[in-house]
């Protein structure tokens, strides 16, 4: 049978978040280098001998934008834990009176994304930019995983939800986390964005989520809603949908 498509399209979005928004520093004020070293030394103290080189876990916009070089890709499935947009957003893709989401991997299920082995030999070189890029925002914690693999189990870095963060929403419903999807956007797009390069980045894979897929047809409820010019902008930036 034919795939059914997204009902959530670039178009969609960028009929309602056509305005862009400034970037707003004091949103989430992000940890330097020098702040970010103790923890990548930890993380790297860590990991066991004979993983089997170097693998990083990606599970969101790391599936569709890696922003670092590796050797080989694997689909592969964590257990133990579930991806869930549970991470909210107040810079980048949303503001502080209207927050997006950011996916996480949070506790029970399994997930299934793209083991990705890095290529480098320096290690703290080699991680640096995806850890800075993941760990910089105290959203997340890291720990090392096993995958599992059609070629085999590696033991990838993997970036779980942080929950004592005060980003971190807890177990919302769908319709509560897909009204806030709608409604985000940031400096660097809208929350919606994120949402449909995730799930366009897993049915490429051949990965299907229930929660990303019930997620994006919610969201294009919302913006369908919305009729051209319905948008208005907020004092710091960001958008009311009708």
């Amino acid at each position: 049978m034919p795939k059914q498509p997204l009902a959530l399209t670039l178009d969609l979005i960028a009929r309602v978040h056509s305005v862009p928004v400034p970037d707003d520093a004091a949103a989430l004020q992000v940890m330097t280098d020098e702040e970010l070293v103790p923890g990548l030394e930890q993380i790297i103290a860590s990991r066991g001998r004979g993983s089997g080189g170097l693998w990083v876990f990606a599970y969101g916009s790391l599936m569709w934008r890696p922003e670092f070089v590796f050797s080989e890709r694997r689909i592969g499935t964590v257990r133990g834990f579930h991806r869930r947009f549970c991470l909210l957003q107040r810079r980048f893709r949303g503001t502080p009176e209207r927050p997006g989401f950011v996916l996480a991997l949070d506790r029970g299920g399994l997930c299934r994304g793209v083991a990705f082995r890095l290529a480098g030999t320096d290690l703290r070189e080699t991680l640096m930019p995806v850890w800075r890029r993941e760990m910089r925002g105290r959203g997340y914690v890291a720990r090392w995983l096993p995958v599992a693999t059609e070629a085999g189990p590696v033991s990838a870095l993997t970036f779980l939800v942080n929950r004592a963060s005060d980003r971190y929403s807890g177990r919302l419903t769908d319709a509560e986390i897909a009204k806030k999807i709608a409604a985000a956007c940031g400096h660097i797009g809208p929350s919606a964005e994120y949402l449909l390069r995730t799930v366009e980045a897993c049915e490429t894979l051949g990965i299907h989520d229930r929660h990303l897929w019930s997620l994006q047809a919610l969201v294009a409820e919302h913006l369908r809603a919305c009729p051209p010019g319905c948008q208005s902008t907020s004092q710091r930036g960001g958008y009311r949908l009708a």
